[in-house]
């Protein structure tokens, strides 16, 4: 046996053994090599190794994890068949409910989809937001432009260059998040009665403003790795009036279009005269090897609408997005101006310095490390805790996990049970207007890991098991 191989074997025997568990992080090859006296090629050899027989999994410029194998891994969930025909289920004020205790510290807050706050760069931000009252006229006071601040437009403009969006600061309008650019879309393109395409599950978010401006919504079939299937899509485009997908790490499923899918979408709704609204909100936290395109890529008649915020990313409280509209620009400028006049002047300042240099990308990458850390401990504890016949999703960025139980559950009730427990869930028919979705549940990753965590996935283990 070569030294790389010994080397590879000792370590494969910590994973066997749980002294290196599903979503730890390797010692680095720099340690490795120092505290067993071998070269760094041998470690790296080693690693590799372990990789080829799928014990660890290498991220760019993160390192390599343990991972799980393929003949451990839960099934995924079937996917989505919902009626085509728009029906609607009976409202019953379980999103109410559901976020009526989400500010509350004492419970664990896996129904939200948001990563802690501990994971967001605080003191930085405060400088950005320092630094903003001396960089703006009157310190911040006056109205901006009512396409959005200079500064962060700019820096979205140079942002959209890491996925060949190539958009120039004209051809971006700022918003007070990524659903105030939504809700600006649905208003410049809807009129009550019109129908909306929209994934299923998706964010409830979505489906209670649609609802709530006169739109009928048309859930369209949802794969849990791959979502809305192209030739899905052909046989309902008739139906619809407008679109709206998120491509990259759907929430509530984590699904994430493929690239020549997205190619075939955007063609499919130029030639149907469809305006797609795409939500790429969760597009930057991917765990892969590039951050993955959004259907705006492949817009060439500005068909689409394409949304974003760092409301995940980097500071949900200073409510700062940006939608880049395409040819629909002149009518969201307009309702812009008639709804808020411009945005939150200093909050889009210190967001445009923090984008203006290095901090940004050196947060994501640490904040993918740890997210992809932590859905790898998720995914291993509900394998190891949960009733035989659990299903889950399989997300490759985002912080939101998609779990089917058996047809008997009702997530709904079993929200009540664990709430009472100090754990909150979001039960799976909050992600739809249809009765379905009864027995699955959203659990969010984007927490600290812990052994109390652990102790709480292993108690809401227990009780579906009872």
């Amino acid at each position: 046996m070569t030294l790389f191989e010994e080397l590879a074997e000792n370590f494969q025997n910590l994973i066997t053994k749980k002294t290196l568990k599903l979503g730890d992080k390797m010692p680095s090859i720099r340690t490795v090599s120092k505290e067993y006296g071998v070269s760094k090629n041998t470690v790296i050899q080693a690693y590799l190794l372990l990789e080829s027989r799928s014990f660890i999994v290498s991220r760019p410029q993160v390192g390599f994890f343990v991972c799980q194998r393929e003949d451990q891994i839960l099934p995924m969930p079937m996917a989505s068949s919902p009626n085509v025909n728009g029906m609607v289920g009976k409202e019953d004020g379980l999103i109410g409910k559901v976020f009526s205790h989400f500010v509350n510290k004492d419970i664990t807050q896996m129904s939200l989809s948001v990563p802690d706050e501990s994971f967001f760069p605080v003191a930085r931000l405060n400088k950005c937001i320092q630094t903003a009252t001396k960089t703006l006229g009157a310190g911040g006071t006056a109205y901006d432009d009512i396409q959005g601040n200079m500064r962060l437009r700019k820096n979205v403009s140079k942002w959209s260059f890491t996925w060949g969006g190539n958009l120039g600061v004209d051809e971006l309008v700022t918003t007070s998040g990524a659903m105030h650019a939504i809700s600006l879309a649905f208003m410049a393109l809807t009129k009550p009665g019109d129908r909306i395409g929209v994934e299923s599950p998706v964010y409830f978010g979505i489906l209670q403003l649609a609802k709530n401006m006169g739109l009928k919504v048309i859930e369209l079939p949802t794969d849990p790795e791959y979502g809305v299937l192209p030739k899905d899509l052909e046989e309902l485009v008739d139906k619809i009036d407008i679109c709206l997908l998120v491509s990259n790490f759907n929430n509530p499923l984590g699904s994430c279009m493929p690239d020549n899918n997205k190619k075939e979408v955007v063609k499919l709704l130029t030639k149907h005269n469809v305006p797609l609204i795409e939500d790429d909100l969760y597009g930057d936290v991917y765990f892969g090897q590039s951050r993955p395109k959004p259907c705006k890529a492949y817009d060439t008649e500005g068909i689409v609408l394409w949304c974003g915020s760092v409301s995940k990313t980097l500071a949900p409280g200073y409510r700062v997005g940006w939608m880049a509209p395409g040819k629909f620009m002149k009518a969201i400028l307009k309702l812009k101006l008639f709804h808020s006049v411009s945005g939150t002047t200093i909050t889009q300042e210190a967001i445009g310095l923090f984008l203006e240099n290095d901090y940004y990308e050196k947060h994501l990458r640490q904040l993918r490390a740890r997210l992809y850390s932590n859905s790898l401990h998720f995914i291993r504890a509900i394998a190891d805790y949960f009733p035989k016949g659990t299903k889950i999703s399989r997300p490759q960025g985002g912080f939101v996990l998609w779990v089917e139980l058996d047809k008997k559950w009702d997530t709904g009730k079993l929200f009540d049970k664990v709430l009472s427990r100090g754990i909150s869930i979001a039960p799976g028919r909050m992600f739809t207007l249809q009765s379905q979705f009864h027995n699955c549940l959203r659990l969010n990753y984007g927490l600290p890991w812990s052994e109390k965590l652990e102790k709480e996935l292993e108690l809401l283990g227990q009780i579906l098991k009872e």
